[in-house]
Formats: structure tokens, C-alpha cells, sequence
């Protein structure tokens, strides 16, 4: 069965069936690749086209054989001086044989197949099954978006978007209302003087006239005319488009370093890039605390150090600030993004508690925190009930709103299984 796979490259902006189809079929493992990289890689990796490796084996494409071990086979084999037809040869030891590639005895390697997602192609495999939940707020009125719809025939316009259906309507229409001749007609009048008596000189003088001047009618009416001609109108309306706000909110404190705002970074970094696949406006709100909270750049945020206690309401309160004025809860979808250590103020979390079924809760679409622990303890708080304050006491937002989820995180390859959990289209219906 032949078989015709198209090698050519990709046309620029397009993407050719046969790449879509080969990322489906190997989703798995490119999923593995690009979860890996999250493990072991950069954050900034990820925000342009990225290169990945995967097996070899992955890549192979399906294909009909014959089975070897039914029917008869007969091949020559060069160079053979030693046995016949019908003698039997033993199979060499694993190990034995002198090709290239692998190494002998190396069962373990593997060769790899290494090609270029794009950043588009890289957030569908991500996120293809994972939904936001309550995407779409009932007031918007961000009007970015421009769509083109059809807005009935116009007499002019490109050639591509031209109407033969109603340009043959008007000329149909044009050449009964101006009486233009069939060519039936014509052909009538030509059997009619074959027909005729060649000594009637007059009457072929007459239907040679009427046939003149029906011809000549013909061409003056013709079968389409520059008049006729419609085309597709299309008119420019905009659209409203969704718009979303992403606070991102982390403890500063001494007990955060580096490896736990490493981790942080990593979580909000897949959090940003969903967030940019499903709204065309997407603002980012850094809050930094510690005992008291500030509103930094992104820089500023991962990067620097602060001395003093730990007071997370504070941070809860200069996000309300920010919401009541710049971001009003009819006209934008807000999603935060808490990370911590657990661990804060005596009498603290009972405050962020109070504040989060009044206040932060009711005007969300989301609240995940994320608490970065050791790996030791995550072994210690192995159940749901044993943790920090802070996790003990969110426990209770977590079963009273649907919107709020909490989960805890200790090695960079927790945090995409965690994210998955996070967003889970079950969990968005």
C-alpha cells in the first residue's frame, strides 16, 4: 500500500496537517519532555518557541507489513560463502554484533528525536484538557476585539470576494428584462433556411435580416455585464473581549528563600501562560509582603530580600485597595495566586480567614495558594489535617467556596501535577 507523507516545511504562519497530527499522536511524550524542562529548566524558557527532545520510538509512523513468522521468504545475502539454501543460522549473542548506533550491551540507550514547539502549539499540549472556572464575566466592555461579518453585496470589491451566485441573479435578471436573444432562436432560423426553397430569393433575404439582427442584439445585451457584477460586503465590528487581573501574592520573609520563590516563580509562570491563551487582556499585579505588603515589579518581587515578620492579611488588604480602584469586579475576571511557607503572625490566619469569606472571596474567580514546604515535611504533614497555621485555617475557605483550592508543593516536579489538579476541567464545571 503506498504510502505519501508530505516532508515539506511548514508555510510561515500555517501549521500543515501532517505536524498537528504528529503532536497528537505524540502527546505523551511530549508532555513528558515539556514537564521535565519545567523540572530542570528556566521560567523564561518558556515564554518563546521551545526546543524539546523525545524517544525515537515515539516518532515511528504506522505502516502494514508482513508478518515473518507466516508465509515463505527467500533473499540473498552478499558475501555468503559458508552456508546454503535451508541451513539454519544461529542467532548471535546479545551483544555480538558490529553495528553503529548504539552502543553493544547498552539496552538503556535510546536515540531521541528533537523538534521546535511553538509557544502556541506548547500551551495547547499544557493545557489542552484544563478550564478556567467562571471564565466570563456579565458586564464587559473592553472592545479590543474586531470581527468581520457579512454585511449583505456591495458593487465593488476584491476578486476573491466576489458573489457568483448573485452576479448570475443580476445578469439572469438583465438580459429578460432587455429581451436578449437565446441562441435557440438563432438556431431556428438557420434550420428554417435550410429548409428554404433556394429560388425564394426574398424570404432568404428576410430571415438572413432577422438572423443579423438578433445576432447583433446578442452581442450589445451581453450574457454578463460589469453591472452585474456584487460582491461580498463584510463590515469591521468589534467585540467585547474578556479581561482578567492576575495578583500574584508571595511572602518575602526570611523564611522564604531562594528555592521556595524558585518554585513560586514556577507556578505563576504556568498560571501567567493560561491565563494569556484564554483572555486578549491580562493584567499582572505583583504584591510582595512581610509584615506590611507592596506593590512591586516583576524583578523586585523574585529577586529581593526583606527582614521582618510575617503578616499575610496585610497583603489581602493592599489587593482590595488595588481591586477598588483600578479594577472593578463587573468589568474584570481576577484570579490570585497565594504563595507561603504557612507560617505567619499568632492570630493572623484567623484574620485572612475573616477577610476571605467576606470580602476577597465573593469578588474572585479563582484563589489557589500554593504552600512550598521541605521535602522532609511534606513526609510530616503527609495528611490534609496537619500543617502550618495558615493551611489549617484555610482549610475551612476550601470547603466552604468551590473557588478556592489549596496545595501544597516541595520539589519542581510537583508543581505541573499540582497546576493539573488546580484546573482540571471537572473541577471548572
Amino acid at each position: 500500500m503506498p504510502q505519501f507523507i508530505d516532508r515539506r516545511l511548514n508555510p510561515k504562519g500555517k501549521s500543515l496537517a501532517n505536524r498537528q497530527r504528529f503532536i497528537r499522536r505524540a502527546k505523551a511524550s511530549i508532555r513528558d519532555a515539556v514537564q521535565k524542562e519545567l523540572k530542570d529548566g528556566k521560567v523564561t524558557d518558556f515564554v518563546t518557541d521551545k526546543k524539546i527532545s523525545i524517544p525515537s520510538k515515539t516518532t515511528r509512523e504506522p505502516r502494514f507489513h508482513l508478518d515473518p513468522k507466516t508465509g515463505e521468504q527467500s533473499w540473498v545475502v552478499p558475501g555468503n560463502k559458508e552456508f546454503s539454501e535451508g541451513d539454519q543460522i544461529k542467532k548471535p549473542p546479545q551483544g555480538g554484533g558490529q553495528g553503529s548506533g548504539k552502543q553493544a550491551g547498552d539496552s538503556d540507550a535510546e536515540d531521541s528525536f528533537e523538534f521546535t514547539l511553538t509557544r502556541e502549539e506548547l500551551m495547547d499540549v499544557l493545557f489542552d484538557d484544563l478550564e478556567l472556572p467562571d471564565l466570563i464575566k456579565t458586564t464587559l466592555k473592553d472592545t479590543q476585539i474586531v470581527s468581520y461579518r457579512r454585511a449583505g453585496y456591495t458593487t465593488s470589491g476584491s476578486p476573491t470576494n466576489i458573489s457568483i451566485v448573485r452576479t448570475m441573479r443580476h445578469a439572469l435578471g438583465r438580459r429578460i428584462a432587455l429581451r436578449r436573444p437565446k441562441q435557440d432562436e438563432i438556431d431556428v432560423l438557420y434550420q428554417r433556411l435550410e429548409t428554404l426553397d433556394p429560388a425564394d430569393g426574398n424570404g432568404r433575404a428576410l430571415l438572413l435580416d432577422e438572423i443579423a439582427q438578433l445576432e447583433a442584439k446578442r452581442r450589445r445585451v451581453g450574457f454578463i455585464d460589469p453591472v452585474d457584477v456584487r460582491y461580498n460586503a463584510f463590515d469591521a465590528r468589534p467585540e467585547p473581549a474578556a479581561r482578567a487581573v492576575m495578583f500574584c501574592l508571595m511572602d518575602v520573609s526570611g523564611s522564604m528563600g531562594e528555592r521556595e520563590k524558585d518554585l513560586a516563580k514556577r507556578f505563576y509562570m504556568l498560571l501567567h501562560l493560561f491565563l494569556q491563551r484564554r483572555y486578549q487582556s491580562l493584567d499582572v499585579v505583583f504584591i510582595r509582603h512581610t509584615h506590611e505588603a507592596q506593590e512591586v515589579d516583576e524583578k523586585e518581587f523574585f529577586y529581593s530580600r526583606m527582614s521582618g515578620g510575617t503578616v499575610v492579611s496585610s497583603a489581602l488588604e493592599l489587593m482590595l485597595q488595588i481591586v477598588a480602584q483600578r479594577y472593578a469586579t463587573s468589568e474584570w475576571n481576577i484570579y490570585v495566586a497565594q504563595a507561603s511557607d504557612g507560617y505567619t503572625q499568632a492570630g493572623d490566619a484567623q484574620a485572612c480567614v475573616e477577610m476571605l469569606h467576606s470580602k476577597v472571596m465573593p469578588a474572585v474567580q479563582h484563589y489557589a495558594y500554593i504552600e512550598i514546604l521541605d521535602e522532609r515535611e511534606m513526609s510530616v504533614f503527609a495528611s490534609d489535617e496537619a500543617g502550618a497555621e495558615l493551611w489549617r485555617s484555610y482549610r475551612g475557605v476550601s470547603s466552604a467556596w468551590k473557588s478556592f483550592a489549596a496545595k501544597r508543593i516541595a520539589k519542581p516536579a510537583d508543581i505541573y501535577p499540582v497546576f493539573r489538579e488546580l484546573f482540571a476541567k471537572e473541577n471548572a464545571a
